[in-house]
């Protein structure tokens, strides 16, 4: 019988909510990730050696190396080895094996040496997968505590592509990161993007098969989950995407892994540093590396150390106040020279804001890489109420002719629905933001074929843009059409009272024309 995405979905948030006795719910997503991937592990290495077991007969009459040697050949793509080996203690790595031990004491020190088991019997695939596993500690986390979740996540179905689809898993997945970061407030901007939000930065930069996908504040991997994601759903082969992320917390970037792998994607690198500092991601020479297409929603107005002599820093550097244009350097500077584009989420000020950044903000337009700026609601992310933008740049000379020497401004700060933590974007804010970012402009700069839905859209000369300081703020380009309502009987009551006064001014008049002999004007 085939596992329902609810039924996983909620076999895993009771899991979860036996951690509420322990640790906030912002803390939950440590615990959760790692037991919950090394379950995936366990029961996918379980089911091949099952599927080995049934189709090798005699399989007892070959020596462990033989029979090793064929399993992990033609069965298995990982490895689960032994803990403690030739020890009185010796037994799998698996989930079900600890489990077994669930009642025995040092169970945290037995889940954190099989984690760290898997990891180093996997370096290619799994090193610093698991993070730091402070919660192994049972000064963090109890054992009764860590035995409870692990015999709630283990009532959920088997976590194997016989039981249930990557889709099904990697929704359950996305479905505790988005839970984990409802109840956890700013702190989930640390590590997730919402979703409609990945969605419209996605469909706007159009990735398609083969083409190379970065992000260097990659968070819990969300944008180039979604970039795979939407060429599957378009037709095309997601997994031949080639993904790349940088993440500075060494435990977000190991949810970020662990996130690829359940939505069965596996051409991906994420690397840990600080991008601006230390870019994992380099050419031989020491520059940034090139690719396709870059995403990324960064820390808003980070306060960072200037860089002092850096090929990155376009136009100059941007002030140790905020690191929002150092990131967009970077991002530019990522492009691939022959197709490369970038989508940036930020907050207004980048638009605007002096000084320096004022300098890099003409510096890119003068060498016509802005695309196009998209003015977004207020309240729509988890660590910040304030209005966001998204930026899309394109490498030079990569614009379309119809897009050369100007930028498309698209104002949808009016398009949003409103739910119980915050603002969304629905399926149809999103649909036409991209059709609006797709049409083509009239002699005007208006989009041709759009039908606004709420959104005002107007494509705008650099020379104008040059003319107004090189201010990128929306408002200066496109205007909200005013559209208020008026209440119904407050418009009779004033219809009323005119045509009174209409009737009062007619009887005086036809008055003083019958006094001057004037006849005929009666109805």
């Amino acid at each position: 019988m085939a596992v329902t995405q609810q039924e996983i979905e909620n076999r895993l948030w009771d899991a979860a909510d036996e951690l509420r006795v322990a640790m906030p719910e912002a803390q939950y997503s440590s615990v959760m990730f790692p037991l919950m991937f090394w379950k995936y592990l366990s029961d996918t290495w379980e089911h091949h050696h099952q599927e080995f077991l049934a189709e090798n007969d005699g399989v007892e009459s070959l020596s462990a190396e033989e029979a090793r040697e064929i399993e992990y050949r033609d069965y298995q793509s990982f490895e689960i080895p032994v803990i403690h080996p030739g020890n009185i203690h010796e037994r799998p790595a698996t989930w079900s094996s600890i489990l077994a031990t669930i009642t025995q004491p040092g169970l945290g020190r037995r889940v954190r040496s099989a984690l760290q088991t898997i990891e180093t019997a996997n370096p290619d695939k799994f090193s610093r997968l698991f993070g730091s596993m402070t919660w192994t500690s049972e000064e963090v986390l109890s054992a009764d505590v860590l035995a409870a979740v692990m015999q709630a996540m283990d009532r959920t179905p088997k976590m194997h592509e016989g039981n249930m689809s990557h889709d099904v898993l990697g929704g359950a997945y996305e479905y505790l990161l988005k839970r984990f970061s409802d109840g956890s407030g700013t702190r989930a901007g640390q590590f997730f993007t919402p979703r409609e939000v990945v969605e419209l930065i996605v469909k706007l930069l159009d990735p398609t098969s083969f083409e190379s996908v970065y992000d260097p504040t990659c968070g819990s991997g969300g944008m180039l989950i979604a970039s795979a994601n939407l060429l599957k759903a378009k037709g095309g082969r997601g997994y031949t995407l080639k993904l790349y992320g940088q993440e500075a917390v060494p435990d977000t970037a190991g949810v970020a892994r662990m996130n690829l792998f359940m939505h069965n994607l596996t051409q991906f690198e994420v690397e840990v540093g600080d991008t601006l500092k230390d870019p994992r991601f380099t050419k031989p020479d020491g520059s940034a590396a090139q690719f396709d297409v870059i995403v990324a929603n960064p820390p808003y107005s980070l306060k960072w150390k200037p860089w002092i002599r850096d090929p990155r820093a376009l136009g100059g550097v941007a002030p140790p106040s905020s690191a929002d244009w150092a990131f967009v350097q970077h991002m530019i500077a990522s492009m691939d020279p022959r197709k490369g584009r970038a989508g940036v989420v930020l907050p207004h000020g980048v638009l605007f804001r002096g000084g320096q950044e004022a300098v890099i903000r003409q510096r890119v337009l003068d060498d016509d890489l802005l695309e196009a700026v998209i003015g977004l609601p207020a309240n729509l992310f988890y660590s910040t109420s304030i209005p966001t933008c998204i930026l899309v740049f394109r490498a030079p000379g990569v614009k379309a002719p119809e897009r050369k020497d100007g930028v498309l401004f698209i104002d949808a700060s009016k398009r949003f629905t409103k739910a119980k933590n915050r603002n969304i974007l629905t399926e149809l804010d999103i649909s036409d933001v991209v059709t609006a970012y797709h049409s083509s402009s009239d002699s005007g700069g208006n989009p041709v074929d759009s039908d606004g839905g709420g959104l005002a859209a107007r494509f705008v000369p650099t020379t104008e843009i040059a003319a107004n300081g090189y201010d990128l703020n929306t408002g200066r380009y496109v205007k909200q059409a005013a559209a208020e309502q008026e209440d119904l009987g407050a418009l009779i009551d004033a219809y009323n009272i005119a045509r009174a006064e209409r009737q009062k001014t007619e009887q005086h008049m036809l008055a003083v024309l019958a006094a001057a002999g004037i006849g005929g004007f009666d109805e």
